[in-house]
């Protein structure tokens, strides 16, 4: 059976408000996250996750020990709260985001590698090119 859970944390990181979507499916975590700016108002979260939650670019999805059973809502509010109260909430998800982080690192440093090797190939050409256009006047 397919089971999929998401999930939303709100936070101050200085200077900026950010929130961490993760998405849970069949025990595999992926994540992204978005800096709001300020202090997001509910409706406006509610209106991102209407507008722009399938245009989000999700991390890879990694293994995660995640099996959750319908709970009481007063029992999941008090974890909340003390889940927010030790700060230790989101430690799989910022290593998540530091492994893509260092993935997206390592492209962009082979693609802009490409691209200068590509750019130092076409000032060879055209000064080959000036050489010889310089022969043929003679």
């Amino acid at each position: 059976m397919r089971k999929i859970s998401g999930k939303l944390t709100v936070f101050f990181e200085n200077p900026f408000w950010v929130g961490i979507f993760e998405n849970f499916e069949n025990d595999n975590l992926s994540v992204c996250k978005v800096t709001f700016g300020s202090e997001p108002k509910e409706y406006e979260i509610y209106d991102f996750i209407l507008k722009k939650f399938y245009n989000l670019r999700f991390s890879n999805e990694m293994k995660s020990n995640f099996n959750e059973k319908a709970k009481n809502p007063k029992r999941r509010q008090r974890e909340i709260k003390k889940e927010l109260q030790s700060k230790k909430f989101l430690k799989k998800s910022e290593e998540i985001l530091k492994l893509q982080y260092e993935v997206n690192k390592k492209e962009r440093k082979v693609k802009t590698k490409q691209e200068k090797e590509l750019e130092k190939q076409k000032k060879f050409l055209l000064k080959q090119e000036k050489k010889k256009k310089k022969h043929r006047g003679k």
